[in-house]
């Protein structure tokens, strides 16, 4: 049996407080995802932590640095499912240096309302990732 590949990923938010807008990012590949949105991130490397990974990876998909605030829980330790053999933890997070921009990995970025739920809703995400984006909208909803 192979190890599951543990992902990681932001729900880059305008405000950790009080959260209006979701920053979403356009796959270029693989071709079975590329146009599909997700939220930014990527693998956690052997011997790294998850919440390192994930500012790692921000920095080079997006040349940002954030701030990290609470995770969004799947109710599994591992995080979500993402097929078989992966699970992404997904943490929000706001931030604090650079402008984003579709480094690697993405050709487009989008700041998505929080508040009207339809327009993320209404993008064509990765399967996987459609569940953590309703999580999410559940959870801020809950906060207002």
């Amino acid at each position: 049996m192979t190890a599951l590949i543990n992902v990681v990923g932001a729900a880059v938010v305008d405000s950790l407080n009080a959260p209006t807008r979701l920053l979403a990012a356009r796959r270029t590949a693989p071709p079975q995802f590329a146009g599909m949105w997700e939220f930014p991130g990527g693998k956690v490397e052997a011997g790294e932590a998850a919440e390192a990974a994930l500012h790692r990876e921000l920095a080079e998909e997006l040349g940002v640095e954030v701030r990290l605030g609470p995770e969004l829980e799947s109710g599994a330790t591992s995080g979500w499912t993402l097929n078989e053999r992966a699970s992404m933890r997904v943490w929000f997070a706001e931030l604090t240096a650079g402008e984003p921009m579709p480094l690697e990995d993405h050709d487009e970025l989008r700041w998505l309302s929080l508040v009207e739920c339809d327009e993320a809703l209404n993008l064509p995400w990765i399967p996987a990732d459609l569940p953590i984006v309703r999580a999410l909208l559940d959870r801020v909803a809950a906060r207002a």
